[in-house]
């Protein structure tokens, strides 16, 4: 099972460790890109600082992060697990899983990244400020650069298992599984269930959506599940406690669709 994640905005220091060592970034077929896109994004925060706030969409009090950016090739790192924060990793709680799940989440968890494409939660990273969104002066918007290069990897990373797909649609839009990756990947949302006036309403509540990803990844990932496709997913789901509504698509090579319906946070 490979399990697509989004990062955080928000990310904890750099580490004490070494300074960022592209060539030990799992992916390598990335690796050109990503150092076009380091190159540019460097050389940017260390020329323009103003120009640097406006391309990457800070507000006046998160100006520091420019300063970050100017460092990212000397800088400490630690684990990709440990710099991303925010509700989805706070739930997943990687620090707190049992060896045996900690493993399991070192193979199957990819965390897609404006910077880097996509890494595992165990590659060495320093703290960094670019989203997908960020459309570069010379490079274009990240979105749109990044699918060729993804393209040319996903399909070996996906190998023949489940793709569990928990990506917010910025990152989603990276990389599109086609073909017959598409037709074992589980694309997921999740839907907040409340009563109004005696009536279901629901609706995709940001806190609500990214606290279940991260606890239904930490859920499976104890369980040791295995889920080889979709079907098997929503099985998986509804016998660890989720209300699962699964849409098998209507056509060849597209992925399913599942809604967890939640009503609290646990």
């Amino acid at each position: 099972m490979l399990v697509l994640l989004p990062p955080s905005e928000g990310k904890a220091a750099s580490g004490r460790g070494a300074p960022l060592k592209p060539e030990s970034l799992s992916l390598p077929g990335l690796a050109d890109a990503r150092a076009a896109i380091l190159d540019e994004l460097v050389e940017l925060c260390l020329a323009d600082e103003e120009k640097a706030r406006e391309v990457l969409g800070l507000s006046e009090g998160l100006r520091g992060e420019i300063a970050k950016n100017t460092e990212l090739r000397t800088a400490g790192t630690r684990p990709a697990g440990e710099i991303y924060t925010g509700v989805l990793y706070d739930s997943l709680g990687l620090a707190t899983l049992d060896a045996p799940a900690r493993r399991r989440a070192g193979k199957s968890l990819l965390v897609f990244s404006g910077l880097w494409g996509a890494v595992r939660v165990g590659d060495r990273i320093p703290s960094y400020r670019c989203s997908m969104g960020v459309k570069l002066p010379g490079l274009g918007a990240l979105n749109a650069y990044w699918r060729a290069p993804m393209a040319s990897v996903m399909p070996e990373a996906a190998g023949d298992g489940l793709v569990l797909d928990l990506r917010s649609s910025a990152y989603a839009g990276a990389w599109k599984p086609a073909g017959e990756v598409a037709e074992r990947t589980a694309s997921v949302r999740v839907l907040q269930s409340q009563l109004v006036n005696g009536v279901e309403k629901r609706s995709v509540v940001s806190h609500f959506n990214k606290a279940t990803k991260g606890r239904m990844v930490r859920d499976l990932l104890l369980a040791g599940a295995r889920p080889k496709g979709p079907a098997e997913l929503v099985e998986v789901l509804r016998d660890l406690g989720y209300v699962v509504e699964a849409q098998a698509p209507e056509r060849a090579g597209r992925p399913w669709a599942l809604d967890v319906v939640v009503t609290e946070i646990h």
